[in-house]
């Protein structure tokens, strides 16, 4: 533990030109005390540790000292490639590697560029979750992050949700609501609006199976890493496979299906208010606009709810011509808001401008 946390004064000290016995100790999560030991033990090594004394004093190398303990652990450049997603590193278990990357890096760079990642870091963050929602750090993603990393497979037990509309899940057992039992070949991560999914193969899947499956990973009730390795396919892309699974799921919601006339304004206005994609390729296989310039187009949508919503914001710039049932409610909120604008500027209780 200690040669560890002497490697790592050593290498603070190569990547700045000095630095006080706080700095240190603050680093290196140890009391300034431990740091004049510390400093003692390297220079009685031969390591040429020089103390300023003084208000502005401190520890640094002599002689442009340099240490040949910067090359790269693997498990660091694998972390390192992630460094700009501290929060993920973190729930994977790969926090002090990343930071051991970062700082090997920093003392082989030249003084110029020592700054950079500092540089960088202020000026740029990723904030993965979303809105209204609070992260949670699934218990068992450090143990999948390890067999992604190691091409280890693991025993699994998962339970699949219903299908529906909150995840792009790929393997719902035998469509059953129990749990269901795996051997899989994780190849990937993915953190998608601070959910967290895995991507796996999995080893028994039958000829005519879709291999290749989408896990998330707060479902698993149990996992364990097993020793055998798995020969990955080098032909797996992980975005490639993950783009494609996240738009069948896009369009795995777009089960409603509704009859719209618009003007040339409800047109422009349409792919903002309602799925982009559905509603561009609505627009393209339009029918050409009619005498009074408004195209009639069927447009995918998620459910009569969501398209009661989206299609109000629309007001007169959409007709809704099919079906029946979304036409009628529509037609009621119309007549509501009539009622309601028609009372006059104050309003029924008496209320607006004066």
């Amino acid at each position: 533990m200690r040669a560890a946390r002497l490697i790592r004064m050593v290498l603070l000290l190569q990547s700045r030109p000095l630095m006080t016995a706080a700095q240190l100790a603050a680093e290196l999560g140890v009391s300034e005390r431990t740091i004049t030991r510390d400093a003692q033990a390297l220079s009685e090594a031969g390591v040429p540790v020089y103390a300023d004394r003084g208000r502005s004093g401190g520890y640094r190398l002599m002689g442009g000292y340099r240490t040949g303990l910067t090359g790269l652990a693997q498990g660091e450049a694998e972390a390192l490639f992630l460094s700009g997603l501290p929060g993920a590193l973190r729930e994977m278990g790969l926090a002090d590697a990343a930071s051991a990357a970062r700082l090997k890096v920093s003392a082989a760079l030249v003084p110029s560029l020592r700054d950079t990642p500092d540089a960088v870091a202020r000026r740029f963050h990723l904030d993965a979750p979303g809105w209204f929602r609070e992260p949670r750090t699934p218990e068992l993603l450090p143990l999948l992050a390890e067999a992604v990393w190691g091409d280890r497979l693991v025993s699994a037990v998962y339970r699949p949700q219903a299908a529906g509309r909150e995840d792009p899940e790929a393997d719902r057992g035998d469509g059953g609501s129990g749990d269901v039992t795996r051997e899989l070949a994780p190849y990937g991560l993915v953190l998608k609006a601070g959910v967290w999914y895995l991507c796996a193969a999995v080893t028994a899947a039958r000829d005519g199976d879709d291999a290749f499956r989408v896990y998330r990973i707060d479902r698993f009730r149990s996992a364990e890493l097993l020793e055998e390795r798995f020969r990955r396919d080098e032909s797996f892309a992980l975005a490639e496979f993950w783009e494609e699974r996240a738009a069948q799921f896009a369009r795995s919601l777009l089960r409603y299906e509704v009859t719209l006339r618009l003007t040339k304004a409800g047109a422009a206005r349409l792919p903002h208010a309602t799925d982009r994609a559905a509603a561009e390729e609505a627009l393209a296989t339009a029918a050409p606009p009619d005498a009074d310039g408004r195209v009639t187009a069927r447009l995918a949508m998620e459910s009569a709810e969501v398209a009661h919503a989206q299609l109000l914001s629309l007001g007169p710039d959409a007709e809704v011509l099919g079906p029946l049932a979304l036409r009628a409610r529509l037609t009621a909120a119309a007549r509501a808001l009539a009622e309601l604008y028609g009372q006059g500027a104050h309003g029924s209780a008496g209320g607006g401008q004066r």
